[in-house]
């Protein structure tokens, strides 16, 4: 049984990812920030979250994760419901989407449901 590790960096926790998973999840992180220069980078759940307003609680952010054949996208329920139709090639939850990463990222459309949460939050 694997011990489960507590990271205590964002970098640290891209670092411990094989090559491909930190590749997709820097390109995530690229998507996020080029919708949301001003994100706040930090760890939640032991995973990379980036707060959208300033101290952001786990609402207000969006969580990335690496896995063994894809990369999760946690964004929020309602950005999920929104952009349903244009995620339906990939395997989606009610708060969450899971890029394989044998295939480019969609990142035009991260970077617009980004940018949706990002108004949704300002309403």
């Amino acid at each position: 049984m694997s011990e489960k590790v507590a990271f205590k960096t964002v970098d640290e926790y891209f670092n411990s990812q094989p090559e491909n998973s930190r590749k997709a999840l820097l390109e995530l992180k690229a998507c996020i920030l080029k919708a949301a220069p001003y994100a706040t980078e930090l760890l939640n759940y032991n995973i990379p979250a980036y707060a959208l307003v300033k101290h952001g609680k786990r609402e207000q952010q969006i969580m990335i994760a690496g896995y063994k054949n894809h990369v999760g996208f946690y964004p929020h329920p309602s950005t999920i419901e929104k952009f349903d139709s244009e995620l339906s090639a990939f395997k989606r939850a009610k708060g969450s989407v899971q890029f394989p990463l044998n295939k480019p990222l969609p990142k035009d459309l991260i970077v617009r449901m980004v940018k949706y949460r990002m108004a949704l939050l300002q309403e």
